[in-house]
C-alpha cells in the first residue's frame, strides 16, 4: 500500500475539522437559551455558598486544638502551612469581594458554607452564587430541585480550578461586571438537564457520602422527610444528577453484574462489567469524557496498521484525529438524551447476552437491574444509595428538573 504523506492528509481533512468546529458553534447557539430582554433577574436576596478550604476542613477536624497546637500539628506531619493559609486567604478575599459588590448594588446577602447550607437557606434566596469551583457548584445544585431558582457560579481561584460550570474566568477578577450585566438583563437563560433516579424494590435504601466528610449532616441534603422505608415499591431518590450517575460494585476490582434496558426495548441485556456511567450533556465533559477519550498514541498505532508512518507531534495527523474524536464525545447541556458508558464490558464467550450491545451510546430512558452483592448508585460523585440484587433503577430526564443558569454576552 502506498505510504501517504501526513501533510497531504491533514490538508485533505482540514475542511472537515473546520466544519466540525462550526457545528459545535451552531450547537451552542441552538442550545435552549432564552433571551432575557423581558426577564427580570431577581437579586434582592442572594445566597453565597463558599467553598470549604483545606484549612477550614482541617480546623473543623481538629477543633479541640488551639491555634498554636493546630499549626504545630500540621507542620509536624509535613503540611505546607503557609500555602494552606495563603489559599484560605484567597478564598476569603474572593468571597468578600463578591459580597461587597452585591451589597453595593442593594442586595441582601447571606454567606453559608457546606455545613450551614440547607433547604431553609435555599428557600430564603432569590439567587444562589456558589463561590468556588465545580465541586461547590454541584453542592449548590444538589439542594435545588426546581428550574426557577438561578445558580450563578463564580470561580474563586481560576489559577488552580477550571470552573467549567462557573462564569468565565474574567468575572473572577471583576465580579461586579457580571452582576451588573445580570441586573441590566444582558444575559441569556440556559437550562442544564439533570437525571432523575427512581428505585424499585422493597429493600432498605441507606444513603451515605462516598467520601468521609467530618460533622456533615447528610439529612440536610436528602431531607429528614425522605423515608428510607416506603409503603410503595418505588421511590424517587432525593437528589438530581447534574453530571452523572454511576452504578456498580463498591469494590472496583469486583465485577458488576447488571441487566440493562434502553428506551423500553423488548428485553434486557445481561452484562458483566465494571459498572455503568450515565451522564447528562453537562457531565459529558467530565467522567464520561475521561472514560471514552482516546490518546494520540492509540490513533498513531491504528494509522501504522494502515501502512502509514504517523508521528505524535502537535500538528500530526494522529493528534488531529484524536482531538476530533474526543471533542465529538461532548454534547449540549440541554440535550434530552443521556449518554451511557459501560466500563470494561466483558465481550467474550456468552457475554453480553444477547450479543450486540455497544459499550457507549445515548438513550432517553435507561433501566438497570442489579445482580450485585454490594453495589451503589452514586450521584455526582458524592451521595450514594445501596443498590443490590433484585433492585431496579429507572433513569430519565424531565423538563421540571432542569437547573437554571445563565450565559453572559
Amino acid at each position: 500500500m502506498k505510504i501517504l504523506s501526513e501533510s497531504i492528509c491533514i490538508f485533505k481533512y482540514s475542511n472537515l475539522l473546520n466544519n466540525f468546529n462550526m457545528g459545535l458553534k451552531n450547537a451552542a447557539k441552538n442550545m435552549h437559551m432564552n433571551k432575557s430582554k423581558d426577564e427580570y433577574f431577581n437579586m434582592n436576596r442572594v445566597l453565597i455558598l463558599t467553598k470549604m478550604t483545606r484549612y477550614e476542613y482541617e480546623r473543623v477536624k481538629f477543633k479541640e486544638l488551639n491555634d498554636q497546637q493546630f499549626e504545630r500539628m500540621l507542620r509536624n506531619r509535613g503540611t505546607n502551612f503557609e500555602k494552606l493559609k495563603h489559599h484560605h486567604s484567597l478564598q476569603k478575599t474572593s468571597v468578600e469581594k463578591i459580597a461587597k459588590c452585591l451589597r453595593d448594588m442593594g442586595s441582601d446577602v447571606r454567606i453559608v458554607n457546606r455545613y450551614s447550607f440547607d433547604k431553609d437557606a435555599v428557600s430564603w434566596a432569590d439567587c444562589v452564587v456558589p463561590a468556588g469551583g465545580d465541586g461547590t457548584f454541584l453542592l449548590a445544585a444538589s439542594l435545588i430541585r426546581n428550574n426557577t431558582l438561578p445558580v450563578i457560579g463564580v470561580n474563586s481561584d481560576p489559577h488552580r480550578s477550571e470552573g467549567f460550570l462557573c462564569l468565565p474566568k474574567k468575572y473572577s477578577i471583576n465580579p461586579r461586571e457580571a452582576f451588573e450585566q445580570l441586573k441590566s438583563g444582558a444575559f441569556k437563560w440556559t437550562f442544564r438537564n439533570r437525571i432523575r433516579s427512581k428505585v424499585i424494590g422493597n429493600t432498605r435504601i441507606d444513603p451515605k457520602m462516598l467520601y468521609n466528610t467530618p460533622f456533615y449532616d447528610i439529612e440536610k441534603i436528602i431531607g429528614k422527610e425522605w423515608d428510607r422505608h416506603s409503603d410503595t415499591d418505588h421511590k424517587i431518590l432525593p437528589v438530581l444528577a447534574l453530571n452523572e450517575v454511576f452504578i456498580g460494585e463498591t469494590l472496583s476490582a469486583k465485577v458488576s453484574h447488571l441487566e440493562l434496558n434502553f428506551d423500553n426495548s423488548d428485553r434486557y441485556t445481561n452484562t458483566k462489567c465494571s459498572g455503568i456511567c450515565i451522564c447528562t450533556g453537562t457531565g459529558s465533559t467530565s467522567w464520561h469524557y475521561s472514560i471514552n477519550r482516546i490518546p494520540v498514541q492509540t490513533v498513531t498505532e491504528l494509522l501504522k496498521l494502515m501502512d502509514m508512518q504517523p508521528t505524535e507531534g502537535k500538528n500530526s495527523l494522529a493528534t488531529f484525529y484524536a482531538e476530533q474524536y474526543n471533542q465529538n464525545l461532548k454534547f449540549a447541556p440541554d440535550d434530552q438524551r443521556m449518554g451511557f458508558s459501560i466500563r470494561d464490558l466483558i465481550s467474550a464467550g456468552v457475554w453480553p447476552d444477547p450479543k450486540g450491545l455497544k459499550s457507549r451510546g445515548f438513550a432517553e430512558k435507561i433501566v438497570v437491574k442489579s445482580n450485585c452483592d454490594d453495589a451503589y448508585i452514586v450521584v455526582d460523585g458524592g451521595l450514594s444509595f445501596s443498590f443490590n440484587d433484585g433492585t431496579l433503577a429507572v433513569f430519565e430526564m424531565h423538563p421540571e428538573d432542569r437547573l437554571r443558569t445563565v450565559k453572559l454576552d
